[in-house]
C-alpha cells in the first residue's frame, strides 16, 4: 500500500523518480598534540583558502542559475570565512593549546553554534546554520574528504534530506534532479525560494521524510498539494505521468503570452513586473515579458568584495539595466544593507534584532557618504531609461524627506558639473512597516509612489518571524489584517493620484492575485519565472466583479476561509 507524507508545498509541480538519500558528511575528529604549529597554521589557513575558492565557484554558479539575490546567500558563508572572531579564534587555539586544526575548529565553532542557537532571534540562529555549513567544508578540506557533490547525479531523482543548504541547492542538476523533499523547511526558507527559481517541485517541513523513505524507492513529489507518494501503485503513477504532462503542456502554452499585456477579463490594465538583483537577471526577466523591473536589489553591488562599489561602477549597472528594458519602467532600490546583511569592509554595530536595526535607509541617511556616491550614481543613469529611485525601509515622513532633499541636493550638484539629469524622475518607498501603512495617507502626499513590501510588512504586523518554523503557521498574507493594510495603501495613494506596487512573495501568489486585483493594485513584482502563470490567471478575472465582493471577504475572519473563498470563486 502505497505510504503518503505531507508537509509544505513549496514548490509547484509534479516529479517522479528514485530517491536519493542525502547523509550529512560525518568526520572523525581526535584531539592531537601539535609539536609543529607553524605548519599547522598554515594546514589550517591553506583549508580555508579551498574553502573561499569552493564557495566563491557555487556562488558564481548561482548567480547564473538562480539569479543575485540567491547568490547573496554565500555571502554569509564567505564572510565567515575572514571573520576574525571565528577564525583568529581557531588559530588562536591551536597556537595556544597546541591542538590540531580540526579540533580546534570543531571545538570553537560548536560553542559558536552553541552561542547562536540560543538566541531568540531567528536571524541570529540562522547564523549557526551558516557556521555549521562552513565548518563541514573546512573539516572536509582538511581531511581531504570530498564532500558529497548533487551535481554528479546521472538519473532522475528525488532527493530526500533532513534539509538542504543553500550550497546544495545551488549545485542540483535540473537534468537529473525532478524534485526533493525535506525534514524541515517552510515555504519562505532560503531552500524553497530557490526550488522555485529552479522550478524544480518541492516538499518541505515533513518533520519524518527521511526516515521513512530508502534509496531507490520509487517516488512521486506533489509540489501543488504538498504530498509525497512512497512507491505508488501502478495506477497512481499513471494519474501523476497524466498530471504532470498537463502540468508541462500548460506550462509550455503560456509562452504564448510573452508579448501580450495583462488584463483581466473586464479590460483593466496591470503591470507585471520581475524583481531582479543584478544585470545579469534581465534575461530571464525579458524571456518572461516582463512590462518592468518592480524591484532592483543593489546590495549585491556592494557585497562580495573589500571596499564600496564606486559611483562609477554604480552608474554602469544601472545604465545598463535601463538600456536594456527599452523605456520600460525599472524601480531600484537604494541601499538596504545592515543588520541582517553585512558588509565585511564596513564596521556596522552587531545587533540583537538586525530586522529591526541600524540598515536600509537609517544607515544612509547617517553615513551619507555612501548614500550621495548612489545617488549621483542613479541620477547620472536616469537619462537611459524610465527610472524611479526607491527607498527601503522608511518609518517616518520625515526619514523621506531627508533622503529626497540630499537626492535634490546631489542632483542640482550633478547639472553644475554639466551632467544630464532626468527631469521625469518619480521618487517613492517600500511600505515594509506597520507604521507606515496606517500613516499612507500623509506620505501619500508627497511620495510619487508606494511599493508594499509583503515579506516584511507581514511579518512586522504578526509579529512572527517568517523564517522561524515554530511560528511560521502566523505568515499570512492572506490574513484580513494584511489584506486591510494593503487596501489603506493603495486607497491612500489613489486618492493623492498616485500608483501602487508590490515587490514581495505576496505578488505572484496565485491566491493573492484576485483580492491584489480586486483591490486595485497597480503593479505586480515577482520572480520572473511567475510573471506568466500570473498574466495568464489576471485575464481569467472580473475586476468590477471582486470589487463588488469585497466587504464581504474582508469581513471574513480567517486566513483559511479567505483562501477557500479565493479558491473557490476565482480558481476555476
Amino acid at each position: 500500500m502505497t505510504k503518503i507524507i505531507t508537509g509544505i508545498a513549496a514548490s509547484n509541480g509534479f516529479a517522479i523518480g528514485k530517491a536519493f538519500i542525502l547523509q550529512e558528511d560525518t568526520f572523525n575528529i581526535e584531539k592531537k598534540t601539535i609539536n609543529n604549529i607553524a605548519a599547522e597554521l598554515t594546514k589550517f589557513t591553506n583549508a580555508v583558502l579551498s574553502s573561499k575558492e569552493q564557495l566563491t565557484k557555487i556562488k558564481e554558479k548561482a548567480l547564473v542559475d538562480l539569479g543575485a539575490d540567491k547568490a547573496e546567500i554565500f555571502e554569509a558563508h564567505l564572510l565567515l570565512l575572514d571573520d576574525p572572531e571565528l577564525i583568529g579564534t581557531v588559530k588562536t587555539n591551536i597556537k595556544e593549546n597546541q591542538v590540531n586544526a580540526e579540533y580546534a575548529l570543531h571545538e570553537v565553532s560548536t560553542t559558536f553554534i552553541s552561542m547562536f542557537e540560543a538566541l531568540e532571534n531567528e536571524y541570529m540562529r540562522e547564523r549557526a546554520s551558516d557556521i555549521r555549513d562552513i565548518t563541514r567544508r573546512v573539516l572536509a578540506n582538511l581531511q581531504g574528504v570530498e564532500m558529497t557533490s548533487l551535481s554528479e547525479l546521472k538519473e532522475d531523482t528525488i532527493i530526500i534530506a533532513n534539509d538542504l543548504t543553500p550550497s546544495d541547492t545551488a549545485q542540483l542538476n535540473p537534468t537529473y534532479v525532478k524534485g526533493f523533499a525535506t525534514d524541515i523547511g517552510g515555504r519562505t526558507s532560503h531552500t524553497a525560494i530557490m526550488a522555485r527559481s529552479l522550478e524544480l517541485p518541492a516538499v518541505v517541513g515533513t518533520k519524518n521524510v527521511t526516515v521513512n523513505i530508502k534509496d531507490g524507492d520509487l517516488i512521486i513529489i506533489d509540489g501543488k498539494e504538498g504530498k509525497v507518494l512512497i512507491n505508488p501503485s501502478q495506477e497512481e503513477l499513471s494519474t501523476y505521468e497524466k498530471i504532470r504532462e498537463s502540468f508541462l503542456s500548460e506550462k509550455e502554452a503560456l509562452k504564448k503570452l510573452v508579448n501580450q499585456k495583462t488584463a483581466s477579463k473586464d479590460g483593466h490594465h496591470v503591470e507585471l513586473a520581475a524583481n531582479i538583483g543584478t544585470p545579469e537577471d534581465l534575461k530571464g526577466v525579458i524571456e518572461n515579458g516582463a512590462e518592468a523591473v518592480g524591484l532592483y536589489r543593489t546590495e549585491f553591488l556592494y557585497m562580495g568584495r573589500n571596499e564600496l562599489p564606486n559611483e562609477e561602477e554604480q552608474f554602469n549597472s544601472y545604465k545598463v539595466v535601463l538600456e536594456k528594458m527599452d523605456g520600460k519602467p525599472v524601480v531600484i532600490r537604494t541601499l538596504d544593507i545592515g543588520g541582517d546583511k553585512e558588509l565585511s569592509y564596513l564596521d556596522l554595530p552587531k545587533e540583537m534584532n538586525p530586522f529591526l536595526g541600524y540598515r536600509a535607509i537609517r544607515l544612509c541617511l547617517e553615513q551619507q557618504d555612501i548614500f550621495r556616491t548612489q545617488l549621483r550614481a542613479l541620477l547620472r543613469a536616469s537619462v537611459f531609461g524610465n527610472l524611479k529611485i526607491m527607498f527601503p525601509m522608511v518609518a517616518t515622513i520625515e526619514e523621506f524627506r531627508e533622503a529626497k532633499s540630499i537626492l535634490e541636493e546631489e542632483k542640482l550638484n550633478l547639472i553644475k558639473e554639466g551632467h544630464a539629469v532626468s527631469d521625469t524622475l518619480e521618487v517613492g518607498i517600500m511600505v515594509e512597516i506597520p507604521s507606515t501603512a496606517v500613516a499612507s495617507s500623509i506620505f501619500a502626499k508627497e511620495v510619487d509612489f508606494f511599493s508594499i513590501g509583503t515579506n516584511d510588512l507581514i511579518q512586522y504586523t504578526m509579529a512572527a518571524d517568517r523564517m522561524n518554523e515554530r511560528v511560521s503557521y502566523l505568515y499570512q498574507p492572506y490574513n484580513p489584517a494584511i489584506l486591510r493594510l494593503v487596501q489603506m495603501v493603495i486607497n491612500a495613494a489613489h486618492a493623492e493620484g498616485k500608483w501602487v506596487g508590490m515587490c514581495g512573495e505576496m505578488a505572484g501568489d496565485p491566491i493573492a492575485i484576485p483580492l491584489l486585483l480586486g483591490l486595485g493594485l497597480d503593479e505586480f513584482s515577482m520572480s520572473a519565472s511567475s510573471i506568466l502563470p500570473a498574466r495568464s490567471l489576471i485575464s481569467t478575472l472580473d475586476k468590477p466583479l471582486i470589487e463588488s465582493q469585497l466587504s464581504n471577504i474582508l469581513s471574513i475572519p480567517t486566513s483559511k476561509e479567505i483562501e477557500e473563498y479565493v479558491v473557490e470563486n476565482y480558481k476555476k
